[in-house]
């Protein structure tokens, strides 16, 4: 049977870095991730994946974004029955599966027309689970989310392809659509985004990158209604073993040098 061929370009080509290498991951002895579902939409995806340059250690650091990440919705959903998760730019990512929510939990994926209706054909549907195919920058997407409830709204490799006021903006219009709730997502220094436009993998899409944030306290200044709560720790000690000796040194000089700590990391705000 031929695969599902895809005509991706820029920043939407990223989605496919991502899926790979966490399929990647997910095929080593005691993944972290375990992400069947996404091993298995490589193998029915028409497209050269050697292309994107992944390696096993991006491969292993996409898993541990993702695994954290997953970890706090697993967390906020035992905190919050009967919550929103709110999935932005959500690509091929197959958190819905791997979190697996309770039956009273509503899930929003929302990525573009293209890339929606590329999952409707690699992934199954399930109860409660709604896609919605739309920029995450259209403001009308929103009418059809919930707003009585609490949410937590997760972006993964989303923000620095976004230009800095519409990200704003988009910050903005969910806290104060949404009742109550967390917001997570991955940011990037001014020299954090230097970095990825050297990446190789980047290089090969052609996408560009655009919101850096220095300063988590940033966001809580252009939108009143955010409280930054922490900046997430990703790297455990026991995950990175597994990387290469080069990633390996990169972790630890990451540990103990303020300034590479702000090249990339995980922030979780409250609203």
């Amino acid at each position: 049977m031929a695969g599902e061929k895809v005509h991706l370009t820029g920043a939407k080509e990223t989605l496919l870095m991502t899926l790979y290498g966490k399929a990647l991951e997910s095929r080593l002895p005691h993944s972290l991730l375990g992400d069947h579902f996404a091993d298995e939409a490589v193998r029915k995806i028409d497209y050269d994946f050697s292309r994107l340059k992944v390696d096993g250690n991006l491969g292993i650091g996409l898993a541990i974004r993702a695994k954290t990440l997953d970890v706090r919705v697993e967390d906020f959903l035992a905190r919050n029955p009967g919550a929103i998760v709110l999935h932005l730019g959500c690509g091929l990512d197959t958190r819905i599966f791997r979190v697996d929510p309770p039956p009273g939990v509503d899930w929003f994926d929302v990525d573009y027309p293209e890339v929606i209706e590329l999952r409707r054909r690699l992934y199954p549907s399930r109860d409660h689970y709604h896609l919605i195919a739309s920029s995450v920058t259209e403001p009308g997407w929103l009418a059809e989310v919930p707003r009585n409830r609490p949410a937590i709204v997760v972006a993964e490799g989303l923000t620095p392809y976004l230009p800095a006021d519409e990200g704003l903006r988009l910050v903005s219009r969910l806290v104060s659509h949404l009742a109550s709730g967390e917001l997570m997502f991955d940011a990037y220094s001014r020299f954090g985004l230097t970095l990825l436009r050297l990446n190789p993998t980047i290089k090969a899409t052609g996408a560009e990158v655009h919101w850096a944030i220095d300063d988590p306290h940033e966001l809580e200044l252009a939108v009143p209604k955010l409280r930054f709560v922490e900046d997430i720790s990703a790297y455990k000690p026991e995950h990175a073993a597994r990387m290469g000796w080069s990633a390996k040194l990169f972790v630890r000089l990451w540990k103990h040098i303020p300034a590479l700590r702000k090249v990339g990391r995980l922030l979780r705000y409250r609203f």
